[in-house]
């Protein structure tokens, strides 16, 4: 059975193509940042953000595959219940480095299922992770190891690499850190497969 992933995450792609699973690449082309100011207009938390970009990318491309499944997903920063952005540059990077830096925080993945414009199934992972102490020029350091393309794609860490070695714990799904619950995705997709 082949699915749509409604994504151009690379580590997305890496992931599915790991566990077998038959799939093609429909981006979405939503504009998130339009999506989050808004849900953050109406006092959404990072939770609600991520839900709602993972079903608004999935039924989107949807709704133009008729009767094919869509995963459609979405990973958020939330510090203290606050939303932190991916970075557009190495400033805002450093920046944010510097809020993360000796802190507790949570990445949350959520990814949404849907079939002809409609959501069918979704799932929500929260992983808490504690960054360890760096100075200034550590942070600066560990920045002039990772592609700007990078950054901006992935945001300030990207734990199957360098990111890794920025954290003092991690407690949660490696892959759904990376971008995808894949054991929840691959638990759903055989239940459906069973209901046809």
């Amino acid at each position: 059975m082949k699915i749509i992933l409604a994504s151009k995450s690379g580590v997305r792609k890496q992931i599915l193509e790991d566990h077998k699973i038959d799939f093609e690449v429909i981006v979405s082309n939503v504009d998130e940042d339009e999506v989050k100011n808004s849900l953050l207009a109406e006092g959404a938390g990072p939770l609600l953000i991520s839900k709602n970009l993972a079903e608004i990318k999935s039924t989107k491309v949807s709704i133009q595959h008729p009767n094919k499944l869509v995963l459609g997903a979405d990973s958020v920063i939330s510090l203290n219940n606050r939303l932190i952005n991916k970075p557009n540059s190495r400033e805002e990077a450093l920046a944010i480095l510097k809020e993360l830096n000796n802190s507790k925080h949570f990445l949350i993945s959520s990814v949404c299922i849907s079939k002809n414009g409609a959501m069918i199934w979704n799932h929500t992972d929260s992983s808490e992770l504690k960054m360890k102490n760096f100075s200034e020029a550590q942070l600066k350091n560990y920045l002039s190891k990772i592609k700007t393309e990078t950054l901006s794609a992935y945001g300030v860490y990207q734990i199957e690499s360098e990111g890794l070695k920025l954290f003092e714990y991690i407690k949660g799904d490696h892959k759904s850190i990376m971008g995808l619950p894949i054991k929840d995705i691959i638990s759903y997709i055989e239940q459906y497969k069973k209901k046809k």
